[in-house]
């Protein structure tokens, strides 16, 4: 099981970024996706999800309306758009899955929200 994340940048607030996560070595199709971040001295937190069949998302109340979760079975990719970026979506951001009750990570993409 490999996750790569790419797109986290430097960005002014207000601005937007699209977070993408390549997947591979398992049927990306069967698992839920989703999105984390972490911020110095914080605690990972869930940011957003996105399950298998009907695409269903569910959202952190921080982001709700300003992110939007998507994914593309066929290029076994999810997304992240990130619009209206404050500075307190400072962070570094993580693709996880969970197969068979065990958790995946990516190795993190760098998302700093600054003037």
């Amino acid at each position: 099981v490999q996750l790569v994340e790419s797109g986290g940048g430097l960005v002014q607030p207000g601005g937007s970024l699209r977070l993408s996560c390549a997947a591979s070595g398992f049927t990306f199709s069967n698992y839920i996706m989703k999105w984390y971040r972490q911020a110095p001295g914080k605690e990972r937190e869930l940011v957003a999800r996105i399950s298998n069949g009907s695409g269903t998302t569910n959202y952190a109340d921080s982001v709700k309306g300003r992110f939007t979760i998507s994914r593309d079975n066929v290029k076994n990719t999810v997304y992240l758009q990130m619009n209206s970026l404050k500075p307190e979506d400072t962070a570094v951001y993580y693709c996880n899955t969970m197969i068979w009750a065990r958790g995946y990570w990516g190795q993190g993409t760098q998302v700093t929200v600054s003037s």
